[in-house]
């Protein structure tokens, strides 16, 4: 796990507004508490459904992770990083659907080594962006309404809000699956 000290004036990063630092900071908090459900796991467990839904540790790191890097492009690009759902496939929803659980072959180091790898370049989109209010309308998707625009920031703000939840996610099936709580 990367340690960011994005104000410490020793560190060879650059310098970067409280703003700025308070989204690291955020990021970093909310990926803290995902990572932390799935310490001392196994693979077999990380990959354990322990409620009646689908979802399992593993796999909803792999789709934060996934998430995370979509919203990024989406900074970069624009829309089309996030694709056009009216026109996704069977394929592609069977894609998505795989983002949630961990397949064969798939380890937990390997899952929490691509997580931290997408973390490190969201932080330096973060540092690097000349401006957090350049915005992008929102791809067409039944969830988002027509003719928006999100800013980088407001991007930036849906991946901690992101992390958070499925960090809730994770809490709820490591405690159902040995007892172990990420907090209290």
């Amino acid at each position: 796990m990367s340690k960011r000290t994005p104000l410490d004036e020793t560190s060879a990063a650059p310098a970067v507004s409280r703003e700025r630092a308070d989204l690291l900071e955020a990021l970093a908090k909310q990926r803290h508490f995902l990572r932390f459900t799935a310490r001392d796991l196994t693979d077999e467990q990380a990959g354990e459904r322990t409620t009646v839904s689908e979802l399992c540790i593993g796999g909803l790191i792999k789709h934060v992770s996934a998430t995370e890097r979509g919203w990024a492009g989406f900074i970069l690009e624009g829309p089309s990083a996030l694709g056009d759902f009216s026109a996704m496939t069977e394929a592609d929803f069977a894609a998505r659907a795989d983002e949630f659980r961990m397949l064969p072959g798939e380890t937990l180091a390997g899952v929490l080594k691509e997580y931290e790898e997408v973390a490190d370049r969201t932080d330096a989109l973060v540092v690097s962006l000349p401006d957090l209010d350049a915005a992008h309308p929102l791809p067409a998707a039944p969830w988002f309404e027509p003719g928006v625009q999100w800013s980088a920031r407001r991007v930036l703000l849906h991946i901690v809000a992101e992390t958070a939840q499925h960090a809730g996610h994770a809490d709820i099936i490591r405690e159902a699956l040995d007892g172990a709580k990420s907090m209290g």
